[in-house]
């Protein structure tokens, strides 16, 4: 028995292991051996992932257009670039008590960039594309009166024709977001600031007649006149408003008036505000009713 015993264990010495490393190289053959391993490597940590954000980027700002500078027959007259934005249209706080019930309620209105003119149409502007000035208060630098929407419409015609250009009556959101100043508005009541007789000729102070443009302040963005001298024509019909946002509104499909905007030399004070709104058939005039125009 102690022979077996011997040879056994000389047996197991031969192949150079001893008893504990032969049972370890049945389970593994990574420390003798020189094989791979059965086990799993570790897994590498993942990366920390950034936290998503809902908020998706802002838009870029709308193109600014150039100021333009046009002669017709002699008559120069300039049109402002207006950088397109958003704005509360309507009766907003700075208004006041001088609210009425169609400038209700202040809603938001997003516009593209256009351009506007800088005065009023001239008398002068008028006649030489028209030929004939309809005026009742003369004077070339005076705004022209007496024309109605429809003739707006003609002026704005033959106006394109002699210029090869596109222009033609703001509508009523495009008129009220330059009167406040478009992008660079500091939130006035009249249109360049909070005092009525810095911009505006009106019953107080116009002797009941028309001036001559651009002897107020002008407003933010250059533009003179736009509260009182005359009335100025729109292109949208008159209509209540939506208090639902929009983009671009050119009024409603159909109506009975056509609106003007920014009050006159013989109305007081609330009736010159960037919110005052009024409005009358295409085919009315008077002398408390002129334009500007568009591009």
């Amino acid at each position: 028995m102690r022979t077996l015993i011997k040879y056994l264990m000389i047996a197991v010495l031969g192949f150079g292991l001893t008893m504990p490393q032969a049972a370890l190289a049945q389970r593994s053959r990574v420390r003798i051996g020189g094989g791979q391993s059965s086990s799993k490597p570790k897994p590498k940590p993942k990366p920390e992932s950034k936290p998503r954000s809902n908020q998706k980027p802002a838009p870029a700002p709308a193109p600014i257009p150039e100021n333009q500078t046009f002669t017709v027959n002699g008559v120069t007259f300039t049109m402002i670039g207006v950088q397109g934005g958003t704005f509360t249209m309507g009766a907003t706080r700075e208004q006041g008590g001088d609210t009425y019930s169609d400038e209700k309620p202040a809603h938001r209105v997003n516009l593209s960039s256009f351009s506007i003119g800088q005065i009023e149409v001239t008398q002068e502007l008028w006649e030489a594309v028209m030929g004939s000035n309809p005026s009742d208060r003369k004077g070339p630098k005076r705004p022209v009166e007496q024309v109605s929407w429809n003739d707006c419409q003609e002026f704005v015609t033959k106006l394109n024709a002699l210029t090869g250009q596109n222009f033609r009556l703001p509508t009523e959101a495009e008129w009220e977001y330059a009167a406040r100043g478009g992008s660079k508005s500091q939130g006035y009541k009249y249109s360049g600031s909070n005092n009525v007789d810095d911009v505006a000729w009106y019953e107080s102070n116009s002797g009941r007649t028309t001036h001559d443009v651009a002897t107020k302040q002008p407003n933010e963005l250059g533009i003179f006149d736009m509260s009182g001298n005359v009335w100025e024509w729109c292109q949208d019909w008159y209509d209540n408003y939506s208090s639902s946002p929009s983009s671009n509104p050119t009024g409603p499909a159909s109506g009975s008036y056509r609106v003007y905007r920014g009050g006159c030399w013989y109305l007081v004070a609330g009736c010159c505000r960037v919110a005052s709104r009024g409005g009358s058939s295409a085919g009315f005039r008077d002398n408390y009713l002129g334009f500007r125009i568009a591009l």
